[in-house]
């Protein structure tokens, strides 16, 4: 099931080739390691809240981090002094000039914000540690944690920036004048050069920003690198001064909080939903990645990702899911059918889905769907609670259909009737050489089929018939005395109905038959609230209904039809009282066969509400 993961794995390499073609704008040069970058290296890098990374590209080489890094240094400060004791350092308003300019406020001489290098040098000072050393460990740890492994410095580029960054000396020197930092600038200033200067990859970049995502835990490790009350001011900063004196315009377009590195990194975040990391050195005049601002502009309005649009937790897409095992159809089968059912119908998976749909709930939907394919042979996407289904939704589910009928398995809809959104999307986008897609008025149908395909898989029949010869072959009068059997014959009429007839109808009186099906099919049928109508059961020869006459029952509580042409015998309960009183060990056997049945259909109808409820 490995080629079901290329949906958006097909996306990512798309939008890769893509943007590969764009060679705008210029590798950086002002630290001269960086001039060695080869502008043709590009990858992209998507991990989920839950850990699941999607790349393409060169999302395995090496490069540094530089201004990436801004965000968990300012989170570990935050951490280690406090929200207040930070603020009083360091502020959060936007700068609106270049990231390597001297922005001070011009009272305190606090930076505007931790996101220029500034503010940045001012958090590397604040964060937990009595000598630049023990501030160094601290760093480290705190991006091994980002990173889920342990970090290395690329000591080229940190000595190529050492030797060449005057400027951010002489703004190191400007915090100690104002008093923003304490100590030895220059201390704090060369591990603001190693911070930058820490080798990573695209691949780690996404982690770091899925970590922030997922509200500060790494989604692998599962070990905290944020405090959760932090990830907001974190996520915060990036979105109003994370891509420099572009920011305002990247929040109006792309709206997602973001960070750039003048190596050609991006991150972006989709709190509760993603990360993505971006790697291409050709930069702009702001000092983003030309490639990596188009890439997230894509993602963000291909998964309709905007902070300030409509946006839930993919995870919330899929409602519960459960098998035909623990939700069977209401068809009766024979016993040999149904016991066969038992072995095989947990092959059936039933995955209800709610709310707005869109691409990246479609790929958590599918990704569950995989984890599931190995052990099953259909699945149901039961779509009643689904508002809304995007384009894109949609046509990965085509995709997943497809493939999995290319491996024999089955893909099907219920309940989309009556919901234009989610019905028109999925025809819209079919392909043109799609033979369609199948979808069923509710999951009792829906599951039928699918256990007719198992049961036609294994038989080459879709129901397992029986040969009724005699009222032996019907539950009702299981182990019966072949003198007691032919009393009973004796009594029994024959009864033929047409297709759509009513055989009975619900609230009707006065007929105390109990109905023994010999050939055909029939639906026992309840009219609902609403004035639609559910069916209860589907009953086919070997079965019976209309039993509950036998209790004493006189009002029919449930409405009867002929699916096909069905010849039925008929008993009448009065008759059967008549001759129970001379055999009253008859009546005893009935009563016992029939508390019997009904205690089985009591226990299938708790087992489908706990999986319906589940």
């Amino acid at each position: 099931m490995d080629e079901l993961t290329l949906p958006l794995q097909q996306y990512l390499t798309a939008l890769h080739e893509k943007h590969a073609a764009c060679t705008d704008g210029r590798v950086a040069t002002y630290i001269p390691e960086l001039a060695k970058c080869d502008p043709q290296w590009f990858g992209i890098c998507v991990v989920t809240a839950d850990g699941y990374a999607y790349s393409v590209g060169d999302c395995d080489r090496p490069f540094t981090m530089q201004s990436v890094s801004k965000p968990a240094v300012y989170a570990a400060a935050l951490a280690d002094r406090g929200r207040a004791q930070v603020l009083r350092k360091v502020g959060v308003e936007p700068s609106g000039e270049a990231f390597n300019s001297i922005s001070l406020d011009p009272q305190s001489g606090a930076p505007l914000n931790p996101m220029i290098n500034a503010g940045a040098i001012a958090t590397t000072g604040l964060v937990a540690g009595t000598t630049p050393a023990e501030q160094w460990k601290r760093i480290a740890d705190v991006m091994a944690l980002f990173f889920g492994h342990d970090i290395a410095v690329d000591e080229a580029v940190y000595r190529s920036e050492s030797e060449t960054g005057f400027r951010n000396r002489a703004i190191a020197w400007l915090l100690k004048n104002f008093g923003i930092l304490d100590g030895d600038p220059m201390a704090v200033l060369e591990n603001y050069f190693r911070q930058c200067a820490i080798s990573v990859t695209c691949r780690d970049l996404a982690y770091m920003a899925a970590t922030l995502a997922n509200n500060g835990v790494h989604p692998v490790t599962r070990r905290r690198a944020v405090p959760a009350e932090d990830v907001e001011a974190v996520l915060s900063i990036m979105a109003t001064c994370g891509m420099y004196d572009y920011s305002g315009s990247w929040l109006y377009d792309v709206g997602l909080p973001a960070k750039s590195g003048v190596s050609g990194g991006v991150i972006a975040v989709m709190p509760g939903r993603f990360g993505i990391a971006v790697y291409s050195p050709l930069l702009d005049e702001n000092g983003n990645s030309v490639r990596g601002l188009a890439v997230c502009r894509e993602i963000s309005r291909d998964f309709h990702l905007h902070a300030f649009g409509m946006s839930i937790s993919p995870s919330l897409v899929l409602g519960r899911t459960y098998s035909a095992l623990e939700a069977p159809s209401r068809r009766a089968r024979s016993a040999s059918a149904t016991a066969r059912l038992q072995e095989v119908a947990v092959r059936i998976k039933c995955l209800s889905l709610q709310g707005h749909v869109a691409f990246d709930g479609a790929e958590f939907v599918v990704r569950h769907l995989i984890g599931l394919a190995a052990a099953a042979d259909s699945f149901i996407l039961d779509m009643n609670r689904a508002t809304h289904l995007t384009d894109s939704a949609a046509t990965l589910f085509h995709d997943a259909r497809r493939r999995l009928a290319g491996q024999g398995k089955a893909l099907v809809y219920s309940r989309i009737r009556g919901n234009a959104t989610v019905e028109d999307a999925l025809r819209r986008t079919l392909a043109g050489d799609d033979r369609g897609f199948l979808s069923f008025e509710d999951n009792d149908v829906a599951t039928e089929w699918c256990e007719n395909r198992l049961l036609e898989a294994e038989t080459g029949e879709t129901v397992l018939p029986l040969s009724i010869g005699s009222l032996a072959d019907f539950p009702l009068f299981a182990e019966m005395s072949a003198s007691m059997l032919a009393q009973l014959e004796g009594l029994v009429e024959t009864a033929a109905f047409r297709p759509g007839s009513s055989i009975i109808a619900a609230g009707q009186a006065g007929d105390d038959r109990v109905f023994f099906v010999v050939d055909g099919e029939a639906s026992v049928v309840l009219a609902l609230d609403d004035g639609s109508h559910q069916r209860v059961a589907t009953l086919s020869p070997g079965m019976c209904f209309g039993e509950m006459a036998l209790l004493g029952g006189t009002v029919r509580s449930a409405s009867v039809y002929a699916d096909s042409e069905v010849r039925a015998w008929t008993l009448s309960a009065s008759a059967l009282d008549r001759l129970s009183a001379e055999q009253p060990a008859l009546l005893i056997n009935v009563l016992k066969n029939l508390s019997r049945d009904l205690a089985e259909k009591l226990r299938k109808a708790n087992q489908l509400i706990g999986a319906l409820a589940a």
